[in-house]
Order: structure tokens, then sequence, then C-alpha cells
């Protein structure tokens, strides 16, 4: 049924089967034509005198209509080979076979009865030639073919039937059963071959397609040599990657034509080597990357190749196919490169870093020595950043990277972790004193001065180091305890070199568990407000209170400020933290008296939150504070962090009538831009300051009475802290400071306890 066409092939296209079989149909055409009149000739001849003239002129007029419209049909199928076939078409088609059948089958049931047996069998012989030549010119259209034999061979039987012949009415049956079997078993064999036929054509346009690919592919060639390894046939191509005209590569050596200069002193890239190599064992290689050196300069070329054997088994030579890689080689290179090596420095990433540590480990186990792993983190370069930019910073961290270099010697590999870190990898630390001297030359090269676009910038360098195998037998234990180390020198202060300890672990599990404790305790209610007040110098007349976080926590007792207050601003607790300070003391300031202030310290994390400023007026309008009863204390570090936004909250502060205190001055990075910039209330002296006046330092002495100067020219009140004995209390008196802070008026109090000091009247005792 699917090569009649009366049902759709399982694995095909029913329209570009039908298109396979009709293609060739209409070529046919003639010799069909043809052996239809000479047919209807030779019938003529035969019962011209017998059957009456209007039966034979209507049968010659149908034959005739029935032929051309066979042809007709036939002839609009010329071009079906190069489209689809439609049932439409493939309907007509069989139905125009039919009509030519009917013809026929007509004349063998109207002619014979005027006739006798002999006109009879020549009738059938003429269908029976059509009916044969049908089955051989038209078995490639099989439907048409079965239908004109079964109707002319089916009237055929019948005719002979009516005629009396029953033996030769089943002979005809038969003829026509083999006929159609014959014209299907064509019909398979023509629609098989042509189906395999349309697969090679396919295959071979694909494969010149590939071929046209690979003319116009510009960076690929052929490339053949004889047994001696010579150039033979140099393609243009192949000549044109060699930098040479075809002619003059010719003949020449294969090896010294890719080997370049190095040819005269034999010196050539392992890759040439190995190429050589494998021509000499005639074996075969496919993408063997190889660097050369022709016309064009150093390339990269990928080779592929096979040895030639004559119909002997005899070799002749090689050929094979080439291509210029060199861009993708240095493409591959450069992502290699960007993998393991730090862009700004230049220097070895954390991955390569990691890995050479891993190998260092590896060879001291093998060898029973040690290697060490130092963390470098530097000092002051966040200040840097903040003030000048990170373009600065950039170039700075450029310089420390070319000084890091030249402290290390082929023992020791530098790089660069990320940010400000950078790590040394040290393969022997067998010597002893071997870590510290590395360490002790990368902070004293370090700590130098740096000229960066006309800025002269210092910084520092602290060191963190850990010993394998005593401090660790894995690489991340390794680095995790040299940045415990580190964490340590930084806490210290800087600039100094620690080794690795194990007691650094406690204490930073001590640390993660304090953390852990410390994002509950708002929670948990955790966190206290005390008030340590503050006094007017000349008469001791209270004036405010500054407001101090305390932390009384119920797994770690009481945890000292200048240990939970560095951790929350670390992890930028301090953020939530503050907020609640500022709500709570503010609520806590409306039960004093109309004149008495409240101080509340503020980080720089909180400064440079977004909203800060819409927090206090949320928490005055809250409490029902007047603006000018809260005062906010900061210091000069945040203005070296983004000093326009600093400077920016602050105005929306004083502008709220609040006032702003600058604290700890002359302890950190003291500007006189400050000052001039904004409008401070008070300049809060330090109470190292007062403490070193106290003990005759002339240079204590110095900066407070230049501080209390610059302050009353600038219209802003001083605030003296740590005062705790009377002679301190006079000296400040004496000094000029407007206002005294200290342990001689009265200790960090709870709430109750300050409103109580504030229901005495006039001066506040000595403590």
């Amino acid at each position: 049924m699917e090569l009649l066409g009366l049902k759709g092939p399982a694995d095909g296209d029913w329209a570009r089967v039908r298109a396979l079989q009709y293609g060739q149909l209409h070529k046919t055409v003639l010799i069909r034509t043809v052996a239809h009149a000479l047919a209807a000739a030779v019938t003529v001849s035969v019962f011209v005198s017998k059957v009456p003239v209007w039966l034979f002129g209507l049968w010659l007029v149908a034959a005739v209509a029935a032929t051309w419209n066979s042809v007709r049909i036939d002839r609009s199928l010329a071009d079906i080979d190069r489209r689809a076939m439609t049932k439409h078409e493939f309907r007509r088609q069989a139905l125009g076979v039919a009509g030519s059948a009917l013809v026929w089958a007509a004349a063998m049931i109207l002619f014979p009865p005027y006739g006798g047996q002999a006109e009879h069998f020549a009738l059938w012989t003429l269908v029976a030639m059509l009916i044969a030549s049908s089955a051989s010119i038209l078995s490639s259209a099989p439907m048409g073919t079965v239908v004109f034999i079964a109707l002319t061979g089916s009237t055929a039987s019948t005719s002979f039937v009516l005629s009396g012949d029953y033996g030769f009415a089943a002979v005809t049956l038969a003829f026509i059963t083999l006929a159609i079997s014959g014209t299907l078993d064509s019909a398979r064999t023509y629609l098989s071959a042509r189906i395999a036929e349309a697969g090679v054509a396919e295959k071979d346009e694909v494969v010149s397609l590939l071929l046209r690919e690979f003319q116009e592919n510009e960076a690929d060639w052929l490339w053949q040599v004889d047994p001696n390894r010579r150039v033979r046939s140099a393609s243009p191509r192949f000549a044109f990657a060699l930098g040479k005209d075809p002619a003059a590569a010719e003949g020449l050596p294969f090896i010294q034509l890719i080997a370049g200069d190095s040819w005269d002193s034999g010196q050539f890239h392992p890759s040439i080597y190995d190429l050589a190599e494998r021509l000499k064992r005639r074996e075969s290689f496919s993408n063997l990357l190889v660097q050369v050196i022709v016309g064009t300069g150093r390339r990269w070329w990928e080779l592929s190749g096979t040895p030639m054997l004559d119909e002997n088994g005899s070799f002749i030579g090689y050929r094979g196919v080439g291509s210029d890689v060199t861009e993708q080689r240095e493409s591959d290179e450069k992502i290699a490169y960007l993998a393991r090596y730090d862009t700004l420095t230049g220097l070895p990433n954390r991955l390569m870093l990691t890995e050479a540590l891993g190998e260092a480990m590896r060879f001291a186990d093998q060898w029973r020595s040690r290697c060490a792993f130092l963390m470098i983190d530097l000092d002051r370069f966040k200040s840097v950043n903040d003030s000048l930019g990170h373009q600065v910073g950039d170039r700075l961290l450029a310089q420390v990277s070319q000084r890091l270099k030249s402290v290390i010697s082929e023992n020791e590999q530098c790089g660069r972790l990320g940010g400000d870190e950078f790590a040394i990898v040290i393969s022997d630390a067998s010597n002893e004193g071997a870590v510290s001297r590395v360490a002790e030359a990368v902070i004293e090269a370090l700590s130098q001065p740096y000229d960066v676009d006309n800025h002269k910038l210092y910084i520092g360098a602290s060191v963190g180091s850990a010993l394998c195998p005593k401090d660790g037998n894995t690489v991340e234990m390794l680095m995790r305890n040299a940045d415990l180390a580190l964490y340590r020198a930084k806490d210290e202060g800087g600039g100094i070199h620690c080794r690795y300890e194990p007691s650094l672990h406690a204490n930073a599990e001590e640390r993660r568990k304090l953390e852990l404790a410390l994002r509950n305790a708002i929670g948990k209610q955790e966190l206290r407000l005390h008030y340590q007040p503050v006094v007017d110098a000349k008469n001791g007349t209270l004036v405010s209170f500054e407001a101090l976080l305390r932390w009384q926590s119920k797994d770690h007792g009481f945890v000292s400020p200048g240990k939970f207050i560095p951790l929350a601003e670390d992890t930028r607790l301090i953020v939530p933290i503050g907020e609640w300070v500022l709500y709570e003391a503010c609520r806590e300031a409306v039960r004093w008296p109309g004149e008495i202030k409240v101080g509340v310290n503020v980080s720089g994390e909180q400064l440079l939150e977004p909203g800060f400023s819409t927090n206090v007026v949320r928490a005055l309008v809250d409490s029902g504070l007047p603006p000018y009863r809260l005062e906010v204390e900061v210091t000069e570090s945040i203005f070296l962090r983004d000093a326009r936004t600093a400077r920016q909250t602050l105005e929306e502060i004083m502008a709220l009538g609040c006032s702003v205190a600058l604290d700890d001055f002359g302890t950190g990075y003291s500007s006189l831009g400050y000052l001039r910039a904004l409008r401070f209330s008070t300049i809060k002296v330090d109470r190292t300051f007062v403490q070193g006046a106290a003990q005759g330092s002339v240079e204590s002495l110095a900066i407070i009475r230049a501080v209390v100067a610059m302050a009353d020219s600038l219209g802003m009140t001083t605030t003296a802290e740590g005062a705790e004995t009377a002679e301190e209390v006079a000296l400040i008196k004496n000094l000029g400071c407007t206002k005294i802070q200290g342990y001689y008026f009265g200790r960090p109090m709870e709430a109750d306890e300050a409103l109580k000091l504030i229901g005495r009247k006039g001066r506040v005792a000595a403590a």
C-alpha cells in the first residue's frame, strides 16, 4: 500500500516518495503515445470491415482523447522531482491512465462479437503487448500501471468467458497477476534506487559544502612530505602560511621550514621535537600543537597527519592538514593567566597561592621539612582609599606588589588574596628564624613612604604566619590559622608579626559566640544605657549626660564596651544597636529638667547609613524631646570614608536644632578643615591629654591650650574628659576648658541614679 501510494511510508514523506516515483514519467510520453497509436492502427486494420463505422469512429475518438489527456497529465509532472507531489496530482494521473484502460477494455467487449476467434485473440495480443509495455516502462509509477493492467486484463478475461474460452480466460488472469506482481517488484527496485541516489546526492552536497568551507577558510591548508620529510606539492595556502612562494618551499625539509632561525642552532621548541619524532616513527597524529617560526613571526600551528602507503604497502610520505591557531592560543593563555594571576598587581591570585601552598606542604611531608604561610594586611590602606579614591589606592597596591617581589627569594612566592590582603608561601621554612626574617623584611619594606600622584603616603603592614605541619596539615587549616594570627597582629595595633598559637583559635571561637549573642542582645533586653555627668567647669553645675552603652549578657556575663563595640562595628550590628541607643537616650532624657542635654555617640557606620537623619527625627518625635537637648557625638574618622555624605548628614541634624560634638579630637586624623566646614558645638579633649598634662607633659599642655584657644575663636565650647582628681580638675579650669567630664564628678550610672543626681540642687559634689 505504501508502494502504490495508498498509504504514507512509516519513515518517510509521502509527497517526497511520490516525487521520486513520478519524476521520470514525462520522459516516456512519446514512447507510450507511439505504442498506443500502433496498437490502434492494427486494431483498425483487423476490425475495419467487420465493426460498424459509427461504433469504430466513436472508439477512435475516445482513444485519441484518452491518450491526449494522459499525455497532458504526465507532462504536467515534468518538474515533480524539484517539488512535492500533491494527492490531487496523484489521483489525476491514476484517473488519466484509467481512461486509456477503459478505451481498450471497451474494445475487448464490443469488437469480438463482430469477428471470429482469430480477431478476438489478435485484439487480446495487442492489449497484452500494451500491458507488458506498461509494466516495463511505467513501473516507476505502479499505481497507474496496476490500474491499467487490472482494468484491461479483467475485461479481457471476461470477454473470453463470454465467448466460451474458459481456459484462455484463466490464462489471462494468471498473466495479469504476474504482470501486476512484476510491476510491484520493479517499482520497489526503482524506488529503492532513487532513494539511494537521493541520499548519495545529499551526502555529496554536504561534502561539497564542507570542502567549500575548507577552501574558503584561509586559516587552513593541506601539507605533504616525501619519505625524506621534504615538502612536496606545496599548496598556495600552505606556502602563504610559511611566508614563501610555493616553488621556494618545494623540496625543503619540513622541520627546517617551520623551525626558522633555530634550525641553524638546533635549539628547537619542544613541540617541534615532538613533531619530528612522530614523523620519524611514521605514526599518525591529530591536532598536534606546534610552535613555529615562519615569515610572519612566531606562530602556533595545529597539525594533523597520516602516513601514505603505495599499492605495495611501502611508505611514500605524509599528508595532513594544518591551521594557524595563534589567536586562539593567545586567548587561551590570557584566560589561563587571568584565572591564576591578579590583573591589578600581576601577582599570583588566591587560586595559584593555594596550589603553591599545597605543593609546598606535599614537599614538606615528603622530605620531613617545614613550610610556612604568611598573610599580610596593609595598615591604614582603607583611609587612603576613602580619602583619595580607589584609583590612587590601586596605584598604591601596584607599588606594594613591587616591594613584595623585591624582598622575596626563590624559596618564597608572594601573591594577592584580594583587597589589601597579600600572602607569601615559604617552600622551605626549616631554618630557624626564616619566617621572622621574611615577615620583618616585608613590614620594613611596606612601611616606607610611597609617592603616588604627587601624594606622600604612609601605610604599614601586619603579618600573621602559620607553620606546616605544626600549625596545620591541610591548606585550609594553615590559611585559617595564619589569618587568626594576622587578626591578632591587627588587634595589637598593627605593624607587627604574630605567629599562630592554639589559643588564637579559642579566641576566634569565643568571638564567634560573642557575635551570635550580640545579635540577640536587643531582643533579649540585655543592653542598658548608663549616663555619665558633664559639668560646667566654672561652677560645677550639671549641664548634660553622655549616654554610654553597657551589655550584661546572660551567657557571657558583663562584656566590656571595648570588646563588643569594635565587634559590633565589624559586623555592622552597630547600626541597629545605635538606633536603639538613640531612641532609648531620647526617651530617658525627657524625664530630665529642660536645660540638661543628653549626648549620644554615633559611629561612622550609622552616620553613613541612608536615612540616619530621619531616624533622629523619629526618635525626637516619638520621645517628645526638644532637638536642642540632643547632642550627637562623632569622631574625626567618619570624614575619612565619605566626607561629603558625613557632612551632609551632620548639616541635616544641625538644621533640626541638634548640636554636634567632635569627640576624641587630636587622637586620630585631626584636620582643621573639619572645623572650618562644620560648626561643631563642642570639641572634646581626650583623656590622654588631660592625664598627660596632669603629669607635666609639655606636649599635652600645649595641645590643650591650642584646642581651647581655637574653640574660643570659633565660638565652640570644650569638654575635657577623664578628670579623676581634684588636681586634674583645677588644671583643667586653669587651662580654660568650658566643661569637665570624669570619675571625679561621677561614674556612668543607671538611669534612675542619674535622675536622683539631677534632683540635687546646685553644684555636683565630687564622687
